[in-house]
This record gives structure tokens, sequence and C-alpha cells, in this order.
């Protein structure tokens, strides 16, 4: 297309600090056939979006759905869907993909650190070489331990494919079992308790449901070995905030890493900013400088399905 008649528009919505302006040119240079275009400015989106037939962003509002006459495809920008407008967006007829996986390689790293970290005890070594104190502690060994991972998506089969190598048991906790997965052992949510009793390293990457909304609470940290440590990047209601305060007072728990919290913000005056076994990081784990890198080469891909079929269906994480 030409002149005022892009196929893809790129909402104005930065992620991770990233310009949009960078996803807007890693998709030129896969996509040199189709004409991109960066909304800047509100008033660009109402001109440029009637005309386009794939909007990439976090999400879009029924105003401008109704203005995109030909849109067949919204590339939502964020891994989870439960904030878009469903209901519109199907009622004009739009297919809707996600960006999961994007995060895998960078989270998982994030895990692998805050496990190695717990186990080797680096968080202590950091606050003695803040007071010039030489003075050796306790550590443990990561190899031989067993990590259960909850949740076996992209993002708990990227933690899972990084413990290769790290001579470590694996469990994999998912609603479904029957599918398996990449951990030496998979069970579903009836089985938790048997599984965190087994657990020495708890790996939370489940999406935020009904189902497991306070998923880890006091009969789970009951059930967990007093030593066994606990990674959240999934989403912090995911964990009973007040078992977990409670368990790590007790010394229940050997130490937590919470890239997510509940509330989240963390208010400057909770009790989990004092405890020196919990590492808590600002829901940064997703940070990436190859974000844009990849969900550009997820809509790509999608691209080339839709030339190959001439429809808007079977793509990569779609969801509706």
């Amino acid at each position: 297309m030409s002149g005022d008649e892009p196929d893809i528009v790129v909402r104005q919505e930065g992620v991770h600090g990233i310009a949009t302006s960078e996803y807007a040119a890693a998709l030129r240079e896969r996509l040199p056939e189709y004409d991109v275009r960066l909304a800047r400015t509100p008033a660009e989106e109402r001109e440029l979006i009637p005309y386009a037939r794939v909007v990439a962003g976090k999400t879009i509002d029924e105003d401008l759905l109704d203005r995109a006459e030909n849109l067949e495809l919204l590339a939502c920008s964020f891994a989870g869907y439960g904030h878009l407008p469903m209901d519109a967006i199907e009622g004009h007829g739009v297919s809707v993909t996600t960006a999961s996986g994007v995060h895998g390689p960078n989270i998982a790293e994030d895990v692998l650190g805050h496990l190695l970290t717990l186990t080797r005890r680096h968080h202590e070594g950091w606050r003695r070489q803040q007071n010039r104190e030489w003075r050796a502690y306790p550590t443990r060994e990561f190899a031989g331990s067993t990590v259960t991972v909850a949740g076996l998506g992209a993002l708990g089969s990227a933690v899972v494919e990084r413990l290769q190598g790290f001579d470590v048991d694996t469990i994999g906790i998912r609603h479904s079992p029957e599918k398996g997965g990449p951990t030496d052992e998979v069970v579903g949510p009836d089985r938790l308790h048997e599984a965190l009793a087994r657990t020495d390293h708890l790996v939370l990457t489940v999406p935020l449901t009904d189902e497991t909304e306070g998923m880890i609470g006091e009969a789970e940290f009951t059930t967990l070995p007093p030593d066994a440590t606990i990674v959240n990047v999934a989403r912090g209601p995911v964990v009973d905030t007040t078992a977990l305060v409670s368990a790590v007072r007790s010394n229940d728990i050997g130490g937590a890493a919470l890239d997510v919290t509940d509330p989240e913000p963390l208010p400057e005056d909770h009790p989990l900013w004092g405890f020196e076994n919990v590492l808590i990081t600002p829901h940064n784990a997703g940070n990436t400088p190859k974000y844009y890198e990849r969900l550009a080469d997820i809509l790509a891909e999608n691209l080339r399905r839709v030339a190959d079929t001439g429809e808007y269906n079977g793509l990569k994480n779609q969801v509706a």
C-alpha cells in the first residue's frame, strides 16, 4: 500500500522502557513488503487505524475498534490478554495473538540467578562485602537438589531448559499433566503437596487464574521442607503474602526471591523488605533489550502464514 493506507500500525506504547520506534523498525526489517507506520499521537492513531489490517500494541479500546474497518489482527505486545476487551474484539471479527514466549530467555536467566544466589548465599557475601567483613559463611550445593516448576508453559519450559547441566531433578506441575513436559516428572494440581514435600527449590511461572490465586499459602509452606526456597516470577497473588511473611519469620522456609509481590508495588513499610533471606526485584525479570526483536519475529512469522493460507487462523500464540 501507499499514501495514507498502512498495512500495520504500531501503537505508541513502550514496554520495559524501550521506545516503540524500535518495534516499528524491527518489523520494517523483517517485513519490507509491508507498510509499517508508528502512530506517535492519538490523532495519528485515529487517522491511520481505519486503513490497517494489523494493529500492534498492548491493547485497543472500543472507540478505535469501531474505526478499524479493515482490521484483521491485533498483535498484543503482552503475554497475557486478560486486559483486552475480548468480547468487543471478537464481535468485530478480529483475531488476537499474544507475546507468549518473548520473556522466556531473560526471565529464565533471572530464575537461575536467584536459585544460585539463594543456594550459594551470594546476598550474604554482598552484605559482608559492604561491611568490609572477611568472614566465611555456610552455603549449600545446587547439584543434587530437586527443583519444582509450577507452570510448564513457554516460561516454565525455558526455566527447565536452562536447568539442564546442573545435575538437578525436576518436577513439573501443570493443569493437564497428561500433556507431559520437559521435567523429569509431571504432576497435576491434585498432587501439589506430594511434589512440595520433595522440593528443595520451588519456581512459580503459572498464569494468575482463579485456580492459581493463593496457590501457595499456609498449608503449602507447612508442606515445603524448612530449608526450601521459593522463586516467584509469575504474579504476586499466586502466593499468599501473609502466609509467606509468617513462614519466613518462623524459619519455615529457607528463603524467597520475588520479582512480583502482592500488593505491587510493595509499600515501603512492608515487612518483606526487612528479611535478609528475601530477595526483591521490582517486576524487572521481563526486562530485556531484545523484547521487540522477539516480538517482531512472532508477527513476521504469523504474517507469512497468512500470506500462505490467506487466513488469519492457525497463528502462533493465537487466542482468538
